[in-house]
């Protein structure tokens, strides 16, 4: 079955930077766009960056744009969020994500909180 598992979160001072990590199984990764969404305490649950089979095309939410980058590694079946600069806003739980057949499906999240 899918499974997605998220890494790399933790807590981290304004300006500070984080590498998050999604670790892909059960499904042909290489044919799968991937994403990354975040949810803060009270809040909906928004995309924060995708990204195309071939890394040909990507998406970022404007207020991640210029800080955050997304990448994958199809030979390690892993999508990976680079997060520069960080704020206190970006403070969220970071889920991984892939759309197939219709169906979304989600890692179990990374708490990333951004605190001085």
């Amino acid at each position: 079955q899918v499974q997605l598992v998220e890494s790399g979160g933790g807590l981290v001072q304004p300006g500070g930077s984080l590498r998050l990590s999604c670790k892909a199984s059960g499904f042909t990764f290489s044919q799968a766009g991937m994403a990354w969404f975040r949810q803060a305490p009270g809040r909906e649950r928004d995309a924060v960056a995708a990204i195309s089979l071939k890394n040909s095309v990507t998406y970022y939410a404007n207020a991640v744009k210029g800080r955050f980058t997304i990448s994958r590694d199809n030979a390690k079946n892993t999508v990976y969020l680079e997060m520069n600069n960080l704020k206190f806003e970006d403070t969220a739980v970071y889920y991984c994500n892939t759309h197939m057949s219709g169906s979304d499906y989600w890692g179990q999240g990374t708490q990333v909180t951004v605190s001085s």
